[in-house]
């Protein structure tokens, strides 16, 4: 039997109408170091909190699906070393297992759906991996979005995949991307990877509006929203690029394929940069889930101000 616990908090804030957003949780067992993961979590769910809406961290432990994590789930989360990646494909099997399980940008975005949340906030999105014309590897976090209609904030692609294949592929499956402030499209540790956004948003109520109109119309795919990194948070792009050169040779070297690649080049991203990237990559986090808590608190008053209009 499926058992989804919904923390009152959470369930609260959705039963008044008040802005929710949903994060990930492998950010916080696969994207960071064990000994300062939790603290960082608890910083993305207090940015959260800063904007006026409630954070709701999604895993799946004992069993369970939890929308909302309580201190004790999320330092076992943080660091239990047997914390399972789990993409929508696995959680049929995490849950008969009644092993922890961390959720993808595809099954956080799937589970956030399903308890009504429709705002969204992570790292950055995956994407089509280099060299996926003979290995056909690109993250279900695409085809996921493809049928999930849920504002994402992220700070673009990582840098590690292929951007333009990536963007190719958001644009084949009719997922909307929008700039926020910037007609660049982020490349994680970097602002602008080289490749422009088609929309631009100037506010999280604009946003905030235009998930409102893509509700109206009943499309069922997901709204990307390009957040890139603070000013002045970036990696040095020298530093940057050959850092990732490294990291790509160690890849091939090390046969590393699959949901392996991710974790394994940012920890080699975080290993050799004396903790730059480890740095940015907090720092792009927080600043996702502060601009997500801006436009779930503005989704109420957005969703209000359309249905007035209708009635006028």
């Amino acid at each position: 039997m499926l058992v989804v616990i919904i923390a009152e908090e959470v369930r609260t804030a959705l039963r008044e109408g008040r802005g929710v957003v949903a994060l990930e949780s492998t950010i916080i067992s696969h994207g960071l170091p064990s000994d300062s993961s939790a603290r960082v979590a608890r910083q993305i769910e207090a940015a959260v909190r800063e904007s006026g809406a409630v954070p709701a961290t999604i895993a799946i432990v004992g069993g369970q699906v939890r929308i909302g994590l309580d201190d004790n789930a999320l330092d076992q989360i943080a660091t239990n070393g047997s914390v399972v990646k789990s993409s929508i494909r696995d959680l049929a099997s995490v849950i008969v297992s009644g092993v922890l399980g961390a959720t993808t940008v595809a099954s956080t975005a799937y589970l956030a759906h399903r308890a009504g949340i429709q705002v969204f906030a992570t790292g950055g999105l995956g994407g089509v991996h280099r060299g996926a014309g003979q290995s056909f590897d690109e993250s279900a976090d695409l085809t996921a979005l493809a049928h999930t209609p849920v504002a994402l904030v992220c700070a673009g692609v990582k840098s590690i995949l292929d951007v333009s294949a990536t963007l190719e592929r958001l644009e084949t499956l009719s997922v909307a991307l929008v700039g926020y402030r910037s007609a660049k499209f982020p490349g994680f540790y970097i602002q602008d990877s080289g490749y422009a956004v088609p929309w631009v948003a100037q506010s999280a109520t604009e946003i905030a509006d235009t998930m409102v109109a893509r509700n109206a119309l009943g499309l069922e795919q997901a709204l990307v929203v390009a957040n890139p990194i603070p000013d002045g948070k970036e990696m040095p792009r020298e530093l940057h690029k050959t850092t990732l050169a490294a990291a790509l040779k160690s890849l091939q070297d090390n046969k590393i394929t699959g949901k392996d690649v991710t974790p394994f080049l940012l920890g080699f991203f975080h290993e050799h940069t004396d903790g730059v990237s480890l740095q940015a990559n907090i720092d792009l986090v927080v600043n996702n889930a502060r601009l997500a808590g801006d436009i779930a608190t503005a989704f109420p008053a957005a969703l209000a101000g359309a249905m007035s209009d209708s009635f006028s």
